[in-house]
């Protein structure tokens, strides 16, 4: 029996990985977390460059180090969210692969679940401390400790989205939302993984 088609995955102006079918706001809301983590991965590049070849010349920006740390926290968890939106994230599946139908569908929702349950406590963790940081300042740049610090509950806050977009469809017997490998044959042509068996469409 042949799979049912699904959109092909969308690429966002044709140069960052291609993104599964979703919602308008999730679609932004995504789309400015990838050019974000776009523009801090290159500033961070520019920064550091700099800085080397500064070295050269016995000379260093202690500014540009502390800066390039500052913004290694947003990218990474930013960079973790936009992970998440394409299914992308790091995952160890040899027990759940084994499972199918309707107990697929219940450990999909528990893992989903947990998931949700870390980054929920991430965000509310993650804040404390940002709020805690305003009475500290980086020693070179001088700016309060809370801007580094946001990063985290920021980045884990987008990851939580789609975690949730995942256990929506999780509930309705639908698997996450993914993207398959780029070097596989026609992969392009497809947006998610299989539908579970049995699974209500």
């Amino acid at each position: 029996m042949s799979l049912p088609s699904y959109p092909a995955a969308r690429r966002v102006a044709g140069l960052l990985p291609p993104v599964p079918p979703e919602p308008p706001a999730l679609r932004r809301l995504g789309d400015a977390i990838d050019w974000a983590v776009v523009v801090i991965g290159a500033t961070m590049i520019a920064l550091v460059f700099v800085n080397v070849l500064l070295h050269l010349f016995g000379r260093d920006l202690a500014a540009v180090t502390e800066l390039a740390e500052m913004m290694m926290v947003w990218v990474t968890f930013l960079g973790g969210a936009s992970a998440t939106r394409r299914g992308a994230q790091m995952t160890i599946t040899e027990f759940i692969d084994g499972v199918h139908g309707g107990a697929r569908r219940v450990a999909d929702l528990a893992v989903g679940t947990l998931t949700a349950a870390v980054l929920a406590l991430l965000v509310y963790y993650g804040t404390r401390l940002s709020a805690a940081g305003w009475g500290n300042e980086l020693s070179v740049l001088g700016v309060p400790m809370t801007l580094q610090y946001l990063g985290m509950p920021v980045g884990c806050a987008a990851m939580l989205v789609f975690v949730c977009r995942d256990l929506a469809r999780s509930a309705r017997g639908l698997p996450r939302l993914s993207i398959p490998d780029p070097l596989a044959a026609g992969a392009e042509d497809r947006a998610v993984e299989p539908p579970l068996s049995g699974a209500s469409r």
